[in-house]
């Protein structure tokens, strides 16, 4: 009964066995395909690691390029934060989301799409519109790699999380369960073994008895028939004629 608490508490049975079994084979199954799943997990975490990088390093280049922009159009026309203001009226550029399947963890993904028509594309005809438009294509770029990032950014500390639990029940069950239903099993084949041995002990005692009491009998039957008192019995199918009885 040593390690008691190191397996399961179960009685030993040849039934209790084939469910052991049965549990092993799951958990050992349920084990290869969590680890499938952590490597895709690990392989779509270290690809949006890499896509990280390079889209804060081109965000860099793109912002430095909008603000280079939006000095040479403030050069050109002047203040243009008052006809801004003046022509908006709602948002042009929006952001959508939706669901990209990863190994079946849901990622959110943010798309950018612009509602109705360019509200500015009036602004800069008097003087300035060459780089009034090249502004508004830079900021449009810039945004648009804004909402790439935080795409990308939430997608990261997603998998991040679900790589952390998906490892845990890896190991739990690699260290934890698997171990205990093999210590289990071991324990249940030991007891099982050991009764097969008392069983076999048993029936051996018993025959031996048994021959002990035979040996007895034959014994006592033959000091029976040596002495004078033993008589054969009269044979049923010995050929000996009776007498004829009458009946007055």
């Amino acid at each position: 009964m040593s390690g008691a608490g190191d397996r399961i508490n179960i009685f030993p049975s040849r039934m209790a066995m084939a469910i052991m079994k049965a549990r092993l084979k799951g958990a050992q199954k349920g084990h290869s395909l969590l680890k499938k799943k952590a490597d895709a997990l690990t392989m779509r975490f270290r690809a949006i690691l890499k896509k990280i990088i390079e889209t804060k390093v081109l965000m860099g280049d793109v912002m430095k390029e909008a603000s280079f922009s939006l000095a040479e159009a403030k050069f050109t026309s002047g203040d243009i934060n008052h006809m801004v203001l003046q022509n908006v009226n709602k948002a042009q550029l929006k952001v959508r989301s939706k669901k990209d399947n990863v190994a079946g963890v849901l990622l959110p993904v943010f798309e950018g799409y612009q509602d109705g028509s360019d509200s500015y594309e009036l602004t800069g005809l008097s003087r300035g519109g060459q780089q009034i438009d090249r502004l508004k294509k830079n900021y449009a770029r810039a945004i648009q790699l804004l909402v790439e990032l935080a795409s990308l950014q939430t997608a990261f500390v997603t998998l991040d999380e679900v790589i952390k639990i998906t490892n845990r029940r890896v190991n739990a069950i690699e260290h934890v369960i698997i171990p205990r239903i093999e210590r289990t099993l071991a324990y249940i084949t030991s007891e099982l073994d050991e009764r097969e041995r008392e069983e076999f002990y048993r029936l051996k005692k018993i025959q031996e008895k048994k021959r002990k009491i035979k040996e007895e009998t034959e014994a006592r039957l033959a000091a029976f028939k040596a002495s004078n008192e033993f008589k054969e019995p009269a044979s049923l199918l010995a050929e000996e004629r009776d007498e004829d009885l009458l009946f007055n």
